[in-house]
């Protein structure tokens, strides 16, 4: 599996920009709303450095990183979810990632006209929940309209359902996105085949000027006083640096960084974050000279794990060969792991932790 997250925001805020910055993509961007009159869909390499030290020990004969997927929309305005701007053609885009990357303004530039007059994180941050709140009511209206018919007629599952929809309806109503009423797996809206924009985490991407990387500026903080009043998570960013540092050669990129006093730029950043917001790891395999990443949900077992690389090895899953990546790279060869000791046989029951170096072992 890979990371999916959809990038929202209101219009001149940059999220063309990161989108290209992300994805090495080519996004139209320009200082005027709706630049963005279609989706654009990228994929972005995870530059793990455990992969690159396993390469180096190891040799492979091919090297396969695990990837993110970001869907970029078109910017939301006030009423979105009406059909107002562009943003309403767009929000079901929205549905079946893994979470929302929310972009930010937080810089005041003459030349970029901002889409309501001034610059106010806070309140621009709330614009765009709202109308996600508005399009997970409507849909929930919908829903209970078709259920409430079911339930009067006798259908079990449909009475069971109408109380959780009223639930979730009367929250969204209140401002409240269902991921913050800490349900239980079997009272969410994913246990029904509802895949709502308020279920999903939120990180949020600061877009700043240069001068507000090295110190955090006023209206970052209230940013990340918002972000973690609502348990979502917040990185930094300078679109107009990252368009800069994306035309350039790596060795050159490098050099302009350290000149600027900027530590990463927002790939890694965002990719860490991520991860950490849907509780992700990284699990590497080493088969028939290719080395790859695979990235599964925190707690994973071990026949789940060996069932991302191919379905039949979680049927036919009877043990693991693990040892971590770093051991690995200390001892140089597996051979060698197996004869210090360090490579352990795990069962079903196991869970794959971060860096493992898994050798999976399956019957007929």
């Amino acid at each position: 599996m890979s990371a999916k997250l959809g990038i929202v925001g209101l219009p001149n805020v940059g999220k063309s920009t990161l989108f290209n910055a992300l994805t090495a993509g080519h996004a139209a961007v320009a200082p005027y709303p709706f630049t963005t009159t279609d989706r654009n869909v990228g994929m972005a390499r995870v530059d793990d450095p455990r992969l690159a030290a396993l390469a180096a020990c190891l040799k492979p004969t091919q090297v396969i990183p695990t990837h993110v997927e970001f869907v970029d929309i078109a910017g939301l305005v006030q009423g979105a979810h009406k059909g107002e701007g562009l943003g309403n053609q767009f929000l079901s885009h929205v549905f079946g990632v893994d979470a929302i990357l929310h972009v930010v303004r937080c810089f005041a530039d003459e030349q970029v006209p901002h889409a309501m007059g001034t610059v106010d994180p806070v309140r621009d941050a709330g614009v765009v929940a709202t109308e996600l709140l508005l399009k997970d009511l409507e849909i929930l209206e919908r829903r209970l309209e078709k259920e409430r018919k079911l339930a009067k007629g006798g259908d079990k599952q449909a009475t069971h359902l109408v109380p959780l929809l009223e639930r979730w309806a009367d929250a969204c109503s209140h401002g409240t996105p269902v991921r913050r009423l800490a349900l239980a797996p079997e009272a969410h809206p994913r246990a029904f085949g509802l895949d709502l924009l308020g279920s999903k985490p939120v990180l949020f991407a600061a877009n700043v000027d240069e001068g507000s990387l090295a110190a955090e500026s006023p209206l970052v903080a209230t940013l990340r006083a918002l972000a973690g009043a609502e348990g979502a998570g917040l990185v930094t960013f300078c679109a107009k640096l990252e368009a800069e540092l994306a035309e350039l050669e790596p060795a050159d990129r490098e050099v302009m960084m350290r000149e600027m006093g900027v530590r990463e730029s927002a790939l890694p950043q965002v990719i860490r974050a991520g991860y950490a917001l849907l509780g992700l790891i990284t699990f590497f395999t080493t088969a028939s000279g290719i080395l790859q990443a695979w990235t599964v949900p925190k707690g994973t077992k071990a026949p789940q794990a060996a069932g991302v690389i191919h379905t039949d090895f979680e049927r036919t899953f009877v043990r693991a060969d693990v040892v971590p990546a770093d051991t690995l790279v200390r001892c140089g060869s597996e051979a060698a792991a197996r004869t210090q000791g360090v490579l352990r046989l795990e069962g079903k029951e196991y869970a794959v932790q971060d860096g493992d170096v898994l050798h999976i072992r399956a019957g007929a």
